[in-house]
């Protein structure tokens, strides 16, 4: 192992004999020849990324945003919760549903006032909303912004609803690592992908759900002030 290490290495300076030392990653172009704009109309978009979420086990509902907190308290009831995490900034009106019911509670959680991984683990789930998402994959992220709160509020409770708005919905993934260029490099906030519920396979390839994150992931698409295609 030692041999092999020191061999491993001595390529690595070979390759770096020539890179002036005050040369760094960003002074070197790289050739981007790969499609980095995606040529779909916006609705197929939006469809694609419904279609794989939905292919990843994940439920999907499509809602206008005047419908959006009808739809959240309905899903709610329809879970029989009576605990509701929160980002301490999801507007009101998000809740205004569930603030007409009563058997629902909602608690906030933020950085300066955070709620137990206990408290986390007690709840019935949680309700965010998120950075991007990617139709090519599926795929939701998170960058601890806006309406999603702190990262271990979506990882310790057994159920998301995450709210997409489709406008949000980008078409391939290196349309979102652009979109996110400020997260990564500036603010340096961690980066959360989901592509479906959490699940895993076992020693045996045996499927495992909600090991690392939420077993159930719902997820609300939202046409932001319009009504929902036909």
């Amino acid at each position: 192992m030692g041999d092999a290490r020191s061999t491993m290495l001595g390529h690595i300076r070979a390759a770096l004999r020539d890179v002036p030392p005050t040369e760094r990653p960003e002074d070197v172009p790289v050739a981007r020849d790969y499609q980095q704009h995606s040529t779909a109309e916006r609705e197929a978009i939006i469809e694609q990324f419904i279609e794989f979420t939905v292919d990843y086990k994940a439920i999907v509902h499509r809602v206008s945003e005047a419908e959006l907190a009808h739809e959240i308290a309905l899903i709610c009831q329809a879970r029989a919760m009576s605990l509701l995490i929160v980002p301490d900034d999801l507007p009101e009106a998000w809740l205004a549903g569930i603030k007409e019911r009563a058997e629902i509670d909602t608690r906030a959680d933020s950085r300066t006032n955070p709620l137990s991984n206990e408290n986390l683990e007690a709840s019935d789930g949680v309700l965010t909303g998120c950075a991007l998402a990617i139709a090519q994959t599926g795929t939701i992220i998170l960058d601890s912004g806006a309406y999603q709160g702190r990262r271990v509020i979506t990882l310790i409770p057994d159920y998301h609803l995450c709210v997409v708005f489709t406008d949000q919905i980008v078409g391939i993934v290196p349309e979102a690592i652009r979109a996110l260029h400020p997260t990564i490099v500036q603010e340096r906030r961690p980066l959360t992908f989901i592509s479906g519920p959490s699940a895993t396979s076992d020693i045996e390839l045996n499927r495992v759900e909600g090991v690392h994150g939420p077993r159930t992931l719902e997820v609300i698409v939202v046409e932001r002030g319009a009504e929902v295609a036909a």
